[in-house]
């Protein structure tokens, strides 16, 4: 049965922007007492997370990898409920799948067996190598995400504390250096330095203390929603619903509005004011603070944060059907390209849209055959490129790019695809900065660089404005839907327990 609701709450909360940052704040913040609204641009809640649907194939439109699924648990926990009652969990297999340009594949997970029998066959004598970049991976985790993920980290003080053991886990070096430091193959050290592009990082200049994801992997599973990541958000509309949690889409916040250094509500597009005690934002910091906030109010330091911080890269997604099926084409599939280190560099520090490109494809239809038509296969492709500081027309350059995407997969894993594509469309680095208001179309706001981590990161509570918090890829602990999630979870540390829960 639903709580009761009925009670009175005096103290109001504000959330801007309902991604899986703002839903999990929003519910945090339900369960601490608060009368709970929860407004977003998009027609749908999500986010990022939004559903597509066209000529009968449906499409996740964002993140599709479920990892750390205790996270969601939690929110409905909070409520006394069960994450099960709501929406349905299964594990891939295998986890991802790894293509190599020269046809070979890497299967990872989901057994440590599995992923060990794939590595001696590609590397024979590695695993041990292997083993050990997973132990310490398991340090980095213990530390990183378990111990600190949760914590807010505005006191210098605090931060300092926190450096030698930063250190003694060597989180100075990159992803990639500690990936090379126990693993020998050029095709093990890519499939197991990708994962800070997962997050919008650059492998060979993130910190390694993201080498934790490996083990985050592996203690708790890689997840995927039946019904699509959207079926998860439609779990929890239903769970705020039951809790009293308002909702308003299709609404468009452009002012926090500040008095006496307090934010005391939101400014609407349409001009209306909506009051509240406490404003969490979990829209991309950089365009709060420069757009939505009195320049007068906040701190020289978020000032400077929001001028002068890397963003990540930018992202072409394409989403397509196809009118026949790949049935040995698994779920997660990471295609690489011939070059690594250098097309990285290209698209990272150059802005260079190169030629080639490797690329991430979700294909659900392998778990879930209710995402196209019987007979067919649904697909979205993600392509690494600049963000929009690289100045491309993509009115231009994304068709181009889609003809080679298509050519590139037709002449690998997906032969015939030219002949059966149907139902596509496109995202490019400015439909997100045009529906996720992010700046210069980041695909993930800041990237993980260890001088943009943690108290170097947007903090959770408003740096000069008393009241405001912020949620989401851009602040503590950094993007990825568990540490979205966790920022609710810093946020909740913050935010005091509304004064009349009884």
């Amino acid at each position: 049965m639903p709580r009761d609701t009925t009670f009175p709450v005096r103290q109001s909360a504000i959330v801007a922007g309902a991604g899986f940052g703002g839903i999990a704040a929003a519910l945090r913040m339900r369960a601490k007492g608060y009368d709970v609204h929860l407004i977003d641009r998009c027609a749908r809640l999500g986010g990022r997370g939004q559903v597509f649907e066209k000529d009968g194939f449906r499409h996740d439109a964002g993140p599709t990898v479920l990892t750390a699924p205790h996270l969601f648990e939690e929110l409905f926990g909070l409520f006394g409920k069960k994450m099960s009652d709501y929406v349905t969990m299964v594990q891939p297999d295998p986890w991802y799948r790894f293509w190599y340009h020269d046809g070979d594949t890497f299967d990872y997970g989901p057994t440590d067996a599995a992923t060990e029998a794939e590595i001696e066959r590609i590397s024979p004598g590695e695993v041990a190598g292997y083993r050990r970049m997973a132990a310490w991976s398991k340090k980095i985790y213990d530390v990183g995400f378990a111990k600190l993920s949760d914590m807010p980290f505005h006191s210098p003080a605090f931060m300092t504390k926190q450096i030698p053991e930063l250190l003694r886990l060597r989180s100075f070096e990159s992803v990639w250096s500690m990936v090379s430091r126990h693993l020998k193959h050029d095709k093990l050290r890519r499939a197991f330095s990708i994962q800070p592009l997962l997050l919008g990082g650059n492998p060979f200049s993130t910190t390694a203390i993201y080498g934790m994801i490996n083990h985050l992997e592996r203690e708790h599973g890689v997840w995927f929603a039946m019904g699509g990541t959207g079926a998860l958000v439609d779990a929890f509309e239903r769970l705020m619903t039951e809790e009293g949690i308002k909702m308003s889409l299709n609404t468009t916040i452009v002012q926090i509005k500040v008095d006496n250094g307090h934010a005391t509500g939101v400014i609407l597009e349409n001009g209306e004011y909506l009051d509240a005690d406490v404003v969490v934002s979990n829209m991309d910091p950089v365009h709060v603070y420069r757009n939505m906030l009195p320049q007068t109010q906040i701190t020289k330091l978020a000032k400077m944060r929001s001028k002068k911080s890397r963003l990540s890269m930018g992202l072409y997604v394409m989403y397509f059907g196809a009118t026949k099926t790949w049935p040995d084409v698994a779920h997660h599939t990471v295609w690489f390209g011939e070059r690594y280190k250098s097309l990285l560099r290209d698209i990272f520090d150059n802005k260079k849209l190169a030629d080639d490109f490797s690329l991430y494809i979700h294909r659900p239809t392998a778990t879930d055959p209710s995402f196209a038509p019987d007979g067919c296969d649904s697909f979205y492709v993600l392509c690494p490129v600049p963000n929009l500081s690289g100045g491309q027309d993509w009115e231009i350059e994304g068709p181009k790019l889609r003809n080679r995407i298509v050519a590139a997969l037709d002449a690998t894993m997906l032969p015939g695809l030219s002949d059966h594509i149907t139902a596509e469309f496109a995202m490019t680095p400015e439909d997100f900065r045009t529906d996720y208001l992010s700046v210069d179309g980041a695909g993930f706001s800041l990237s993980p660089f260890f001088t943009q981590s943690a108290w170097f990161r947007f903090h959770n509570r408003g740096e000069g404005v008393r009241n405001l918090y912020f949620v989401g890829a851009g602040t503590h602990p950094g993007a990825g839907l568990p540490g979205v999630v966790s920022s609710a979870k810093v946020l909740e540390t913050l935010v005091p327990v509304s004064e009349n829960v009884t």
